[in-house]
Formats: structure tokens, C-alpha cells, sequence
């Protein structure tokens, strides 16, 4: 009985499916003239909108967006990510070759890219990417291709075109630095020099790291004396300087110049000169951190510290200074005297080649200015464990072409010269100014005084009045890691008409600090010439009350303005 129901049921089924795709239409799907143009329309509109909104980027699920790294599609749809993502986010060295090819170096891992094609080589193995790499001028930047790359270096990459959003997932740990570099080796730095007998170490240090940015794709030396000789300081040849009074020359726009057209040691100087670069950004790192060093050095070039030397000019005689080995360690309480690039680290250089044996192995490779008779063809290696070395250091991360921006307002000529606050992290403070002529606001700079410090920028379209600070638009908003000197590009500058009294405002929140906002006033002997005449800078707790810094404090606000032509 059972067997005739199961065979009932079999025959109702078939007949039911018999009857089922006997209705449905005979055929096969075929792609219409209009499909190729929808997804030519669907790529069109998704680049366009993540060209608009922006992609943001969740790196082990937390997200970059604060740091507005700009991140793009191509026609493609691939993504291409800036060199300063892979720079900062991943830890990469990214070298521009004069031929066209770029190096990314990571740890272990090289990935050469051909002179803006899809071919290249991964770990010396021939390679073919998804997209050819390319250099926006405007940016001043490599554009790379993000999923090949992040692949290579061990991350997996997920893209969401509807949220425009890329998951990047680390997907085996690796330490991103090796035992030993050494930026010789990699054509990053240039020739050495001499100081002579002048106080000017801390301009051919400043130089010295700010050339290592542009090496190798660019080999070009600049002018100490005129960085000595032009800055804004009360400060003579004979007398040392330090990095406050380079990152003020550069930021000013001041210089820096070649070396061909201001030659160094003349006694004469050529103030008519312009700067062939712009300084759009240099980190200070306070407090000796070997890793957060040896970073910097790897990914951004040299570094500009200093150290106690105790050997006069091309002396080498010295306890502290091995000089068959172009070795140094200094264990006593003098401060530093003396600046250097660090260009360099090797972690297993052996510590029985000091004069004086340190407790531990590694060495740093500095590049002095002394010439190359002194040390090992005009460098030398200093001890980890040395007392002074890297308690400051200053590195150079970005510069612009001389058109980067058309126009500059400034009136903190001596740039971070010391701080105000209200003891709080967090402030207000504004500088208003007039526009010269029809131009559009393209970028602003200021000066973080900490490390993670989060900011605002604001603009207020009529400054007549202080009540006009408060009626103010958000313009951007953003992040940074460490102290220093940052460039911020406005993505829609708002328009100025001639004669116009306008005023940037920034919300600054720098974690621990109680005087968060960097000003310029006359400090000492040097910073004496600062002009207060020049500027109208407020300061604010809660962005309402404002207080004009020129009248009150003295002191100019250190916030630059820079306009494009319309």
C-alpha cells in the first residue's frame, strides 16, 4: 500500500513541474545596446560621487577620515591611494625616480612600479597591476594602486561603492622596519658640506633633512647662507640658531633658494630671491622614541636634531669620539651644541667600537657639516645610548611647488615662537584679514603645539566686528599625530571680492596641553624684531568672547592665510 502512495505522489509532482516549465518563456538572457552604456553610466556617477564625498577607510575597523587621506578612483574602478597613506598608515618608504619609476619598500617586502605603467616587480618577481600608477602635480603626490599593493604588504582590502568606504584588515603582523638603513644606500641624500667657521650647523642641518625629501627624484641644494642671512630673526653668522627660526624662514616663504644663485661663505646675500619651494608641513617629535624615529627617517627622510659635541671644529680629539671607527657617545650633563641629519640607524653596530663602551649595541648614522674629511667621508655613527641625540628632532614631510598656492597673509614672520591658552586642551583663535584682490581662500596653516591634536577651521565672511567672528562656517575638519607645522587645503574655498575683511578661525583640541595656540612675540635677544603692528589676532575659550592678542598678550597669532587668484 505504502509503495502505490509514494509512486501517487512521485506522478503528482512531475505532472505539477511538467505543467510549471511548460508556461515559462523558451530562451536565454541577452545583454541590450543599453547595457554596456549603463555601466559605463554606473562607473561615471560612482567615481564622480567618491570624487565629491571623499572614500573613507576603516584600517582594522577604525577610521582614517579624520586625517583626509584622498583616496580615488580611475575609470576603472580601482582604487589608487596617496603616497602619504602608505607613508603613514602602513609605514612604507616611497621613493619618485627621475626615469619615472617608483619604490615602495615595507620591512621585507619591494615593489617597483615602471615610469606610470601596469608593469613592475614584486619581490624581484615580474608583476603586472591592476592599474597604472601616476603623479598629480597639483597634489604634489603619487596616486598608487591601493589593492595591489596593500595585497603585497600582507592586507586584505574590501570596497563598499555604496557607502564609499574601503575595510583595509592587517592580515599577518610584520614589523615594517628593518635592523639596518642607511639613506646613502638608497640615493637619498646629498653631498656633504662644510660649515667652516660660522655658527650655522642648524641651517645646513635644517637643509640638509628638507633636501632628503625630495631625494632622489630631485638632487637640488640650497642656499644656507641666505636661510641665515634672510630669516626674520636678530641673529649673526657667528651665532647658532635652531629649528623654530628654519621652519619660520620656510613657512614665510622666505626661501629656500638654490645654492647656485646665494653661494654659501661669501659674507653676501641676495634678499630679491624667492622661494623655489613651499613648506607645506614638518613634524617636531619631542622625547626620544627609537621607533617613532627610525620611522620618520624611513618613510619622510632625514632627521634634523642635535647632540653635545665635545671636539671643536674638524677636531677629532675627543674621549667620546673613536675616530678609527667615526664613533660617538656622550654619558656627561652638557646640553646639545651641535645639529645634525640622522639619516640612518644600524641596530647591531657593536658597541666595543666607542670610545667609551655603552650598555647596549646600535648606533645611529649622522651626517655632519664638517666635510667629508671628517668621520667617515663627513658622517658619523653616535651610540643609541647617547644622552642628547634625537631629544628633538624635526622632519620635513611635505613641500609644495612655488605655485602651490598665488598669494600668502601672514603676520607671525618668527613663526612658533611660544604658546597661549586658557589651561585647557582645547581654544579658539582667529586672525582676520583683507582681501587684496578678487581670489578665492585655498588653504590656511598653523602650528599644532602637541601630538594628537584635532582641529577646525572656520571662516567668518565679515570680520568688520568681532560679532563677526561668531557667524562662521565649517570649512574643514581634521587630525594630526605629532607637533609641527601643517597645510591645510580648503576642498571648496569660499570666494573673496577686493577689500574684503574676512578672518579664518580654528577650534584646536591638543591632548594634555593647557596652552594649545602657537603665537610670535618678542621673547629675547633674537625674536626682538617681531612686529605686532602687522596682525589682528583673537583668542576664545568657547568661540563667543574674543580677545584681540595684539592688545592684550602682544603677541601675533601664528595663522597663515593662502588665496588663489580667481
Amino acid at each position: 500500500m505504502k509503495k502505490w502512495i509514494i509512486i501517487l505522489i512521485l506522478a503528482v509532482v512531475t505532472v505539477s513541474l511538467v505543467f510549471f516549465f511548460a508556461d515559462r518563456p523558451q530562451g536565454k538572457i541577452e545583454k541590450t545596446e543599453r547595457f554596456q552604456d549603463s555601466v559605463e553610466e554606473f562607473r561615471s556617477r560612482t567615481v564622480e560621487e567618491a570624487r565629491e564625498g571623499g572614500i573613507d577607510v576603516l584600517l582594522n575597523g577604525q577610521s582614517l577620515k579624520n586625517f583626509s587621506y584622498d583616496i580615488r578612483l580611475d575609470d576603472k574602478m580601482k582604487l589608487l591611494c596617496p603616497e602619504r597613506f602608505l607613508e603613514d598608515i602602513l609605514g612604507c618608504s616611497v621613493l619618485r625616480y627621475p626615469n619615472g619609476d617608483a619604490r615602495i619598500e615595507r620591512g621585507q617586502t619591494e615593489i617597483l612600479l615602471y615610469g606610470e605603467s601596469v608593469n613592475g616587480r614584486i619581490d624581484g618577481q615580474n608583476a603586472e597591476f591592476s592599474t597604472a600608477y601616476y603623479y598629480d602635480n597639483a597634489r604634489g603626490s603619487l596616486y598608487l594602486p591601493m589593492e595591489d599593493i596593500l595585497s603585497a604588504m600582507g592586507y586584505q582590502t574590501k570596497f563598499s561603492y555604496v557607502e564609499k568606504r574601503v575595510e583595509v584588515q592587517e592580515l599577518v603582523a610584520s614589523n615594517p622596519l628593518p635592523e639596518r638603513y642607511d639613506m646613502r644606500e638608497k640615493g637619498r641624500v646629498t653631498p656633504v658640506r662644510d660649515q667652516g667657521q660660522f655658527g650655522t650647523c642648524w641651517a645646513f642641518a635644517s637643509l640638509g633633512a628638507l633636501e632628503t625629501t625630495l631625494m632622489p627624484y630631485e638632487e637640488d641644494i640650497y642656499s644656507t647662507d641666505h636661510m641665515a642671512m634672510n630669516n626674520s630673526y636678530k641673529l649673526a653668522l657667528t651665532k647658532g640658531g635652531e629649528h623654530t627660526m628654519s621652519i619660520a624662514y620656510l613657512a614665510a616663504w622666505q626661501g629656500p633658494v638654490y645654492e647656485e644663485d646665494d653661494p654659501y661663505g661669501d659674507g653676501q646675500t641676495d634678499s630679491s630671491l624667492t622661494a623655489v619651494k613651499h613648506l607645506e608641513e614638518a613634524i617636531v617629535i619631542s622625547g626620544r622614541d627609537d621607533e617613532i624615529l627610525k620611522s620618520a627617517i624611513y618613510r619622510y627622510g632625514g632627521v634634523e636634531t642635535s647632540l653635545y659635541l665635545e671636539m671643536e671644529y674638524l677636531s677629532h680629539e675627543s674621549p667620546y669620539y673613536n675616530e678609527d671607527t667615526s664613533s660617538y657617545y656622550y654619558n656627561g650633563d652638557h646640553t646639545s651644541n651641535h645639529d645634525v641629519v640622522v639619516v640612518g640607524w644600524d641596530d647591531n653596530y657593536p658597541k666595543e667600537k666607542f670610545s667609551i663602551e655603552p650598555a647596549v649595541n646600535g648606533a645611529y648614522i649622522c651626517k655632519n657639516s664638517w666635510g667629508e674629511e671628517f668621520g667617515d667621508k663627513g658622517y658619523f655613527y653616535v651610540s643609541y645610548a647617547d644622552v642628547n641625540l634625537c631629544s628633538q628632532s624635526i622632519v620635513y614631510t611635505r613641500l609644495g611647488e612655488p605655485d602651490n598656492f598665488d598669494h600668502i597673509y601672514q603676520s607671525d614672520l618668527l613663526g612658533w615662537v611660544g604658546q597661549l591658552g586658557f589651561s585647557r586642551s582645547d581654544a579658539f583663535f582667529a586672525n582676520c584679514y583683507t582681501a587684496e584682490r578678487d581670489e578665492s581662500l585655498a588653504g590656511i596653516s598653523f602650528y599644532a603645539t602637541g601630538p594628537e591634536t584635532t582641529f577646525s577651521v572656520y571662516y567668518a565672511k565679515d570680520a568688520t566686528t568681532t560679532d563677526g567672528l561668531n557667524d562662521r562656517e565649517l570649512l574643514v575638519s581634521g587630525e594630526t599625530r605629532y607637533a609641527g607645522y601643517y597645510t591645510v587645503h580648503i576642498p571648496d574655498p569660499p570666494e573673496l571680492t577686493k577689500g574684503q575683511k574676512y578672518a579664518v578661525v580654528i577650534e584646536v583640541n591638543t591632548k594634555g596641553s593647557r596652552r594649545p595656540i602657537a603665537v610670535e612675540y618678542a621673547a629675547d635677544e633674537r625674536s626682538e624684531l617681531a612686529d605686532i603692528s602687522d596682525g589682528e589676532g583673537y583668542v576664545s575659550l568657547y568661540g563667543k568672547v574674543w580677545n584681540r592678542t595684539e592688545e592684550k598678550e602682544k603677541c601675533n597669532v601664528c595663522l597663515k592665510v593662502f588665496t588663489n587668484d580667481r
